[in-house]
């Protein structure tokens, strides 16, 4: 049971620090995030699911056809649902970014159905024995491509030109456009990012869950509670986060039962938050005045 539950505890954690890290890309950048994560998610899925089984595309055009939409996806919430906000000062794009969320599930559930469907996949049927449980590839695949994000990520804010022009957006988003970096272009770009990872948890996860319209929705509450609890300016931390919330969650969930799951995942989450307000992996920011 111990072997089962870290696995299933290692993808499910992998796909909340994808999704979470959505978050931290757009926080880094803007200062702001998308309460939208979760319906990406459930889009990605959704458009994954009919690329690939209702319409019968081969997977080399879906998956390319799904990122792309969830891209454009991020690019318009960027636009139209924080920009106009946030340029003024206002924090109505927090509002404004929940209300979209509820308005896509909707109208996926009018145009997908409300009755959820298996995404049947070779990487599921092909299980294996590992540690005298059965495993598939596709558990496999989901930690090692959250753990290589996260790595690419801290990679790129640490030793290339994009992270420097990342930082200089964060730290003083005037003098970088003094510069002549296109501040508005950056934060847009870290949208269509953060749905773009958004989608590809969706799609990972889809295959080891029905999909439906509502999917994303207690996702995207986990995964922003991931953010928060690893520090959220932190991509390691963020990832870190996502492994230890779903360990805990499948361990719960097979020795006491999943009605106790939320009880106990949501109360640790509380009690390390007010214990390390700045989050498990995360630092106190130094301002300079």
């Amino acid at each position: 049971m111990i072997t089962a539950a870290l696995l299933t505890g290692i993808g499910l954690g992998s796909m909340y620090a994808l999704l979470a890290l959505g978050f931290h890309i757009t926080y880094v950048v803007s200062r702001t995030v998308n309460f939208a994560q979760g319906s990406a998610m459930m889009l990605g899925a959704v458009l994954g699911y009919s690329f690939c089984i209702t319409w019968g595309w081969p997977i080399w055009l879906a998956i390319p056809a799904t990122l792309t939409l969830s891209a454009i996806y991020g690019l318009a919430v960027e636009r139209f649902l924080v920009r106009p906000f946030s340029s003024r000062g206002s924090d109505a794009w927090l509002m404004a970014t929940v209300a979209a969320g509820i308005l896509v599930d909707n109208l996926a559930m009018f145009t997908f159905g409300k009755e959820p469907r298996q995404f049947t996949s070779s990487l599921t049927e092909s299980a294996f024995s590992l540690l005298g449980t059965q495993v598939s590839p596709l558990q496999l695949m989901i930690p090692l491509i959250g753990a290589a994000i996260a790595l690419a990520l801290m990679l790129v804010r640490r030793y290339t030109r994009l992270g420097k022009v990342l930082e200089a957006c964060v730290q003083n988003p005037r003098a970088a456009m003094l510069m002549g970096i296109r501040v508005n272009w950056v934060v847009a770009i870290a949208f269509a990012i953060s749905a773009v990872f958004a989608a590809i948890a969706g799609m990972l996860i889809a295959p080891l869950f029905n999909v439906s319209a509502e999917m994303g929705t207690l996702f995207g509450l986990k995964a922003f509670a991931v953010a928060i609890l690893g520090g959220i300016a932190s991509a390691g931390g963020v990832f870190a986060a996502g492994l230890l919330f779903g360990l805990v969650e499948a361990i719960v969930t097979i020795y006491f039962g999943s009605a106790f799951t939320q009880i106990f995942t949501f109360a640790l989450v509380i009690l390390a938050l007010a214990l390390r307000p700045d989050g498990l992996f995360g630092s106190k920011t130094l301002v300079k005045v």
